[in-house]
């Protein structure tokens, strides 16, 4: 089992930054590939960005070159540098950890918001 906090949600002006931390407890955080999900109303949730356990990293189309995903497994957390944001960043932002196996398991934490608006 594995318990996903995540902080640093809020209200931005287009073309600014935000910084998302996602804090992780109850496992070994190493061998997970932690990733990032967003769901905006209405839609349905997508991919934003994932770091595999090895650090490789993968990117939806439409944040690449805006966002970036980094983790330090000494603390447990999972960052997302969102930079140059736009109105459709607007959503909320879900941490995820996956583990693959014979089967795969995802834990998730609660959501944070963040809003993108002048």
């Amino acid at each position: 089992q594995v318990q996903l906090v995540e902080f640093g949600g809020g209200l931005v002006q287009p073309g600014g930054s935000l910084r998302l931390s996602c804090v992780a407890s109850g496992s070994i955080f190493s061998i997970y590939a932690m990733g990032w999900y967003r769901q905006a109303p209405g839609k349905e949730r997508e991919l934003v960005a994932r770091i595999h356990a090895g650090g490789n990293t993968n990117y939806a189309d439409s944040v690449k070159g805006r966002f970036t995903i980094a983790r330090d497994n000494a603390k447990n957390t999972v960052y997302l540098q969102m930079n140059s944001l736009k109105p459709e960043d607007t959503a909320v932002y879900y941490c995820n950890a996956r583990r693959t196996l014979t089967t795969t398991f995802d834990y998730w934490g609660q959501g944070t918001q963040v809003t993108v608006s002048s």
